[in-house]
């Protein structure tokens, strides 16, 4: 019996309080084990965004342990070594990103902020839930992946291809 490798994910957001920290919770919840998420921000807001806790209780996801916190964390010695990184906003994918040890395989997911969401406590948590669909839709195609038949430059095709489609 061969034991499948566990893969370490980050998710990247300007402000780490929103969408990376849904995709973090939502990777965690639904990866069956084969994959470690976390969440990071280049500008953290230092509080993750009520409704994303809100969202996340209400379809069972533990919130125990999500922060806001900066991708900092993530490139220094002794951090995990991650597998892949996805930005999750526009301006994130568009800063410089510290080094990551181990040369992960990048793409760029982006996600509208729900957190920009205007109008009624409904309206906004609906712009939560639409970014939870197309994350658990994009990660839902991620996981599903036959990592050990696609070479690096495959790989980073498909992840790619997974970024641009449409929800």
């Amino acid at each position: 019996m061969t034991l499948e490798r566990t893969y370490n994910v980050l998710f990247l957001c300007t402000g780490n309080s929103a969408r990376s920290i849904l995709a973090e919770a939502f990777l965690n919840a639904e990866g069956q084990g084969r994959f470690r998420a976390f969440s990071a921000g280049s500008f953290p807001k230092g509080a993750v965004n009520p409704f994303a806790l809100a969202l996340l209780k209400q379809i069972g996801f533990p919130t125990d342990g999500l922060r806001s916190k900066s991708w900092d964390e993530f490139a220094v010695a002794g951090a995990p070594k991650m597998d892949f990184v996805f930005t999750v906003c526009d301006r994130a994918a568009g800063e410089v990103c510290p080094v990551w040890p181990g040369q992960p395989v990048t793409a760029h997911w982006g996600i509208p902020d729900p957190a920009a969401a205007e109008g009624s406590d409904a309206e906004k948590m609906q712009a939560f839930r639409e970014a939870l669909r197309q994350l658990s839709n994009r990660i839902g195609v991620f996981t599903e992946l036959p990592f050990d038949k696609l070479d690096r430059i495959k790989l980073k095709a498909r992840l790619d291809d997974i970024g641009r489609a449409a929800d």
